[in-house]
């Protein structure tokens, strides 16, 4: 395992983060025991870097993590989150507000049993609170000592980029991070917030990876879970192609259609860290796997031809300006 500077800091994280969205989960995870097991081999592996939310499996999963830390916890990068609801008929339970925020922090400090977290994460935009509350607040976390760190996920570009201005303005703490989805299945972030990421120089944590399993083959393997899903909606012809295509190389090289699925968000351009998830052991072994080889540049671009997007305005157009100004330029010289 190898690390990367996160972002504009000085904070160092390995190069794949755990996610801990299964810990305590009642229908997608498993209990303490299976998520011990995957947290230690996650740490055996060099792993320092573990993301969880105040949400997941109503809190369990950050009460299993501070049962895990407990002997080690300053050689552990821990990130948290807040926004979504965590009472039920309280309209201020949920939300990005000052008073939200000050609540989730201090709840998820308690079920952590930690005096500080390393990474505190907006969950997702509310919509409601300004963006001068949210960041004055953030920044006011870090002066206290409760935070180190602070990052955003699923918000849009022109917030994430209004934001780290603000703060910037004021002398706030910035967003050092951005966590968002990604994957072979859905590269919409490519039109606005990844070039956004690199242009502020935010670490990008991407998840949903490996598209929801699609990119794992399953559903190509089994045609009636095939039927099942795109009956649901939940799945494309074009999802299904990709996926095909990614099952063809693992097979030529040797590798797990998983693996190569998350090499080829892993060594995209800037600072990328993929968030890996796992119900057990042997499936995050896996996932581990991926680091122990790298695409070519030419695997690369045949995964990114089979799955590529159209940008849109005005990148389209921009784009076709820039071509015929190379060819203008050509012609001179």
């Amino acid at each position: 395992m190898r690390y990367k500077l996160l972002g504009n800091s000085g904070l160092r994280v390995s190069e794949l983060a755990l996610g801990a969205m299964t810990f305590g989960a009642e229908e997608i995870g498993v209990e303490i025991e299976e998520s011990r097991k995957v947290y230690d081999l996650f740490r055996e592996s060099g792993g320092n870097f573990i993301d969880t939310a105040n949400v997941y499996a109503g809190g369990r999963s950050e009460e299993f993590l501070a049962e895990f830390i407990a002997d080690e916890r300053e050689r552990v990068v821990l990130a948290t989150k807040f926004t979504g609801p965590t009472r039920g008929r309280d309209v201020n339970a949920w939300g990005n507000s000052r008073k939200t925020m000050m609540e989730a922090v201090d709840a998820s400090l308690k079920r952590l049993k930690t005096d500080y977290i390393d990474l505190y994460w907006i969950h997702s935009r509310d919509f409601m609170t300004p963006i001068e509350e949210v960041m004055r607040g953030l920044d006011d976390l870090v002066s206290m000592g409760k935070v180190l760190y602070v990052g955003v996920s699923d918000s849009p570009a022109w917030v994430v980029a209004q934001a780290n201005t603000l703060a910037e303005w004021r002398g706030w703490s910035k967003f050092v991070g951005l966590q968002i989805r990604y994957s072979l299945i859905d590269r919409t972030v490519e039109r606005e917030l990844m070039p956004m990421a690199k242009a502020l120089d935010l670490a990008v944590t991407p998840w949903g990876c490996v598209g929801s399993g699609i990119l794992s083959g399953k559903y190509n393997a089994d045609p009636k879970a095939k039927g099942r899903a795109a009956m649901r909606g939940q799945i494309s012809d074009q999802s299904l192609t990709i996926a095909q295509e990614v099952v063809n190389l693992a097979q030529e090289i040797g590798r797990s259609p998983t693996q190569v699925a998350l090499n080829w968000v892993r060594q995209g351009e800037g600072v990328i860290v993929p968030l890996v998830g796992a119900r057990d052991a042997q499936q995050l072994q896996d996932n581990l796997g991926c680091l122990e080889f790298e695409l070519t540049d030419e695997q690369m671009s045949r995964l990114n031809e089979i799955s590529q997007i159209e940008l849109g305005f005005p990148h389209d157009m921009l784009n076709m300006q820039q071509a015929r100004n190379r060819k203008v330029d050509n012609h001179r010289a």
